[in-house]
């Protein structure tokens, strides 16, 4: 969407709106949810949800845009706790768990972090330089296996929300996690 100028009052709130349902129906059906759904349930058509997010990606970016910030930041903080590895845990599992809010979208992000052209691939990279500085900061404490990388970490992690989106009762994310550190932790 091209920001560089106002927007009439009228496509403010039909782009408020597609925003709302958005949410909404992803958080319902999965981030493949109809687009001419959220469009319907919008009130608008669904050229309208494509002049304003021509891209399913587009679209999911600017519903996660604020949450990605967040969870940099959060990242940042946690570079500041004594133990590393127990900041790094902690960061993944809230990018997890925001994560989680939308069935599907894990793969969604892991193909992003090697697709220049989606509109989350920068916010998946901004991910990743936060994820690359809390595992440099537990390998150099000792915490964490030598041979890691933040790419591994951030697959490892999509896969845990896969699983934990697919099993039984969705109550096993925090055990697989678990089971993912003792793998990674230093000898």
């Amino acid at each position: 969407m091209d920001t560089s100028k106002p927007m009439r009052a009228d496509a403010r709130r039909n782009y408020e709106r597609l925003l709302v349902e958005a949410k909404r129906a992803f958080a319902a059906r999965g981030v493949e949810a109809s687009l001419e759904d959220i469009a319907r349930q919008a009130g608008v058509g669904i050229g309208t949800l494509y002049r304003h997010f021509p891209t399913r990606e587009a679209l999911l970016e600017t519903l996660l845009r604020e949450r990605f910030d967040a969870q940099a930041a959060a990242g940042r903080e946690q570079l500041a706790r004594a133990e590393p590895l127990v900041a790094l845990k902690t960061w993944l599992a809230g990018l997890s768990a925001s994560s989680a809010d939308y069935r599907g979208l894990s793969e969604f992000l892991a193909a992003a972090l090697d697709d220049e052209t989606s509109p989350l691939y920068a916010s998946c990279h901004a991910m990743q330089e936060v994820a690359s500085q809390l595992v440099e900061h537990a390998k150099a404490a000792g915490e964490l296996r030598g041979d890691v990388t933040a790419q591994e970490v951030l697959l490892l992690l999509h896969a845990v929300s896969w699983a934990g989106e697919h099993s039984p009762g969705g109550g096993g994310l925090p055990r697989l996690l678990d089971l993912v550190f003792e793998g990674l932790r230093a000898s």
